[in-house]
């Protein structure tokens, strides 16, 4: 064989996957390379037409995988898809795209692929600050081309509820808006809340119509979205604008500006109950995300209600009632053919039988709801929290937390235990003001949870490997109009994997 055509096979896979994220389960050079070797044409086999072969070789693959699956062959001038559903046709056409986009056409090869998770997912805090359609259909794209399949929407929490309710229309009118664009200026001036009207008002809110039209755009690419109405804890602006459901005290006064909703009043479930009822005819999603975290649970034990909803029910600890709201809520939503899901304190207060656990506290709250046969979300703020710095405070926008840059989140892996769903990155927005700064904060770290979650777990991930890849498909990106970290000025501590925790400790890194 001529030198020149063995170092060109030889460097093939390294060309093939330089622009490719996630990286496929296999692909191979063609025999032959040609001068030119462009897309070109492409033809499509689906379900039955699939080849033998094909259709064997996905037999064994779990369903969801399946769905997913496709194979990509490139000749001169054409190209040619196999997939089992139109859902494994789009895959094949994404990474196709990532090909013509890093300008990597011209190369000749076989692609075999299928996703390692059935969850991969990005979660968006739209109550800290509200990013709006057309951000929500930006960041849509983005997942799409990674090959992320699920968006949660975290629509609800103290700082402002952004999601339409016809039946409360309270919740808009009176929670959507605060005065402070930041959510510690809004704090520091007492959480106050405003009308759409007032001077200086900060806010927003989907209406119906909205979310309808982001979940179908959404579902056109394959990604479900998962709604968050919070609760019990994270829930004062329903207090502040219902509070009548609030706990009271023995004068009988209402703490409106309690954390939590009160689990004691029968009102606050004939609420939840009316939102949820709107909620699910809206997100057509199995999913129904409910919180469950960080209720401090500091009024129930004093609230007239709650101390009687404990005697009926003989509780003996305060921290009963939470398990009490949460297991109602997820009894209803499973009545109403829905699953919900919680975040890992759900565990510590009795879980419900058929909820999902997000786990983020670390990975132990995931491991914990495996054992006990519960499906797990990975979400560890070790790992996958995107407000976190991504490089050294000195040269970085504000964030919160410990420096998680991407090589650590790449070293991340929640292992494979069949109660694993999947992993999700997580942004959340009281220090994220503004669209630009939002896509800061994901792009490139979004691009590791998108490998791990995909590439099978047997292929052993190297940082230095992915870093070239991921800077690579960051062109692409900032060509797309996304803003973005800039690798080219990381600094060595946070490109060598090194973190700094808020303590002032310093990790070494996995790999």
């Amino acid at each position: 064989m001529h030198i020149r055509t063995l170092f060109f096979i030889i460097l093939l896979p390294i060309l093939l996957t330089s622009s490719i994220i996630p990286r496929p389960v296999e692909y191979t050079p063609a025999a032959r390379q040609y001068k030119d070797c462009a897309l070109g044409r492409v033809r499509v086999r689906t379900d039955r037409r699939c080849t033998k072969e094909f259709r064997e070789r996905t037999a064994a693959l779990p369903e969801f995988a399946r769905r997913e699956a496709y194979e990509i062959r490139i000749f001169p001038g054409r190209t040619c898809i196999q997939a089992l559903t139109p859902e494994g046709e789009f895959r094949a056409r994404q990474t196709l795209r990532k090909i013509a986009l890093a300008d990597t056409s011209k190369l000749c090869c076989t692609i075999f692929d299928y996703p390692r998770y059935e969850h991969r997912g990005l979660m968006i805090d739209e109550s800290r600050s509200f990013k709006g359609k057309e951000f929500l259909r930006k960041q849509i794209d983005a997942m799409a081309l990674l090959g992320l399949n699920r968006l949660h929407l975290h629509l609800t929490d103290a700082a402002g509820w952004r999601i339409e309710i016809k039946s409360n229309p309270e919740l808009t009118r009176k929670a959507a808006w605060r005065l402070g664009t930041l959510y510690a200026e809004w704090e520091g001036k007492g959480y106050p809340f405003a009308s759409e009207d007032t001077p200086g008002a900060y806010g927003g809110y989907y209406s119906q119509e909205d979310l309808r039209e982001i979940v179908a755009y959404a579902a056109e690419r394959y990604i479900e979205v998962i709604p968050e109405i919070e609760m019990p804890g994270h829930s004062m602006e329903v207090n502040r604008t219902f509070p009548e459901i609030a706990c009271k005290d023995s004068t009988g006064r209402s703490r409106n500006f309690s954390w939590d909703l009160c689990p004691g009043n029968e009102g606050t479930f004939k609420l939840l109950e009316d939102i949820l009822t709107e909620v699910i005819s809206i997100f057509p999603c199995r999913y129904v995300h409910i919180g469950g975290d960080e209720a401090v649970m500091k009024d129930w034990g004093e609230c007239v209600n709650c101390r009687r909803r404990m005697q009926e029910e003989g509780f003996t600890e305060v921290r009963q009632l939470q398990g009490y709201l949460v297991g109602r809520i997820a009894r209803w939503l499973s009545a109403h053919g829905r699953t919900a899901v919680g975040w890992d304190e759900i565990l510590e207060t009795g879980i419900p039988g058929d909820a999902v656990v997000m786990s983020w506290r670390g990975s132990a709250g995931g491991k914990k709801a495996a054992a006990l046969g519960h499906k797990v979300i990975m979400s560890p703020n070790t790992h996958c929290y995107f407000d976190y710095y991504q490089d050294l405070i000195r040269k970085e926008p504000l964030a919160v937390g410990e420096l998680t840059s991407l090589h650590w989140v790449y070293t991340y892996d929640p292992g494979d235990d069949p109660m694993i769903m999947g992993l999700q990155a997580n942004l959340w927005c009281e220090k994220v003001p503004t669209t630009s700064h939002a896509e800061y904060m994901l792009y490139p770290r979004l691009f590791a949870i998108s490998e791990i979650g995909w590439t099978p777990g047997s292929y052993k991930r190297d940082p230095e490997e992915f870093r070239p890849r991921a800077r690579t498909l960051l062109d692409v990106f900032r060509d797309l109009g996304y803003n973005t970290f800039d690798m080219d000025t990381e600094t060595d501590f946070a490109r060598g994997g090194f973190r700094r925790t808020q303590k002032g400790e310093i990790i070494n890194p996995a790999f």
